[in-house]
């Protein structure tokens, strides 16, 4: 089972998004057939058996063992994966585009950098998996409570010349055999939901907008060969 699938089929998306087959992905984190699953989520035998062929079909689930009991074969099934992200392939005519929201210090062009990366990055994912490899990433992930929104600008200066000075340092465009990397940095307001579940303090509440990075950032860019 993976830890994280990545979903990037219209039709995949649609079966996960079924409130029973999402019900059964979830309960599938233990092996399971038609019957256990059934007694779980207290729905008929023959309900969940056809939302398994379903699930089954797109990749969602697979056999993981059969059974003989007497004249019967019991069919056990496990999720392939436990958890799930919809890829923006899966809507690739309306999948965001960071092209067209040039705007740095928006919101919205962040979420659109967000969605470029699930899309990149789950196309990366899908072909290692079927080479038998692994995908070679990096990610930081840090919480910081600013005082003031003049801190938080400075913070996102800061940062975006740091970034543009890590990447004249070491691009090279004329590498022989060099692989291009993107390089996105974000920075945005934690949601009240989520500073909730956490126990340090709560940030401040600001009206003004989030800024994602700096002007003149080289967060984001994305570096060829």
């Amino acid at each position: 089972m993976l830890d994280v699938a990545v979903i990037e089929e219209p039709a995949a998306a649609a079966a996960s998004l079924d409130p029973i087959r999402s019900r059964i992905l979830a309960a599938l984190a233990e092996p399971g057939s038609a019957a256990v699953l059934a007694g779980r989520l207290g729905l008929p035998r023959q309900k969940v058996n056809y939302h398994l062929k379903e699930l089954e079909r797109h990749g969602l689930v697979e056999l993981a063992e059969e059974r003989r009991k007497g004249n019967v074969t019991e069919r056990v099934y496990r999720a392939t994966a436990a958890s799930y992200v919809i890829s923006p392939a899966a809507l690739a005519a309306v999948s965001p585009d960071p092209s067209r929201e040039p705007d740095r210090l928006s919101a919205r062009w962040l979420l659109a950098l967000g969605a470029r990366m699930v899309q990149e990055v789950g196309t990366l994912l899908t072909g290692a998996a079927r080479a038998e490899r692994r995908v070679a990433a990096f990610g930081i992930d840090a919480r910081v409570r600013f005082a003031s929104a003049a801190d938080r600008t400075a913070f996102a200066d800061e940062l975006a010349g740091a970034v543009a000075t890590l990447v004249s340092r070491y691009h090279d465009e004329s590498a022989p055999g060099g692989r291009a990397h993107r390089v996105v940095v974000g920075l945005h307001q934690i949601p009240d939901a989520a500073r909730a579940t956490t126990t340090a303090p709560a940030t401040t509440t600001d009206a003004d907008p989030v800024a994602t990075t700096g002007p003149g950032a080289a967060a984001g860019q994305e570096s060829s060969r």
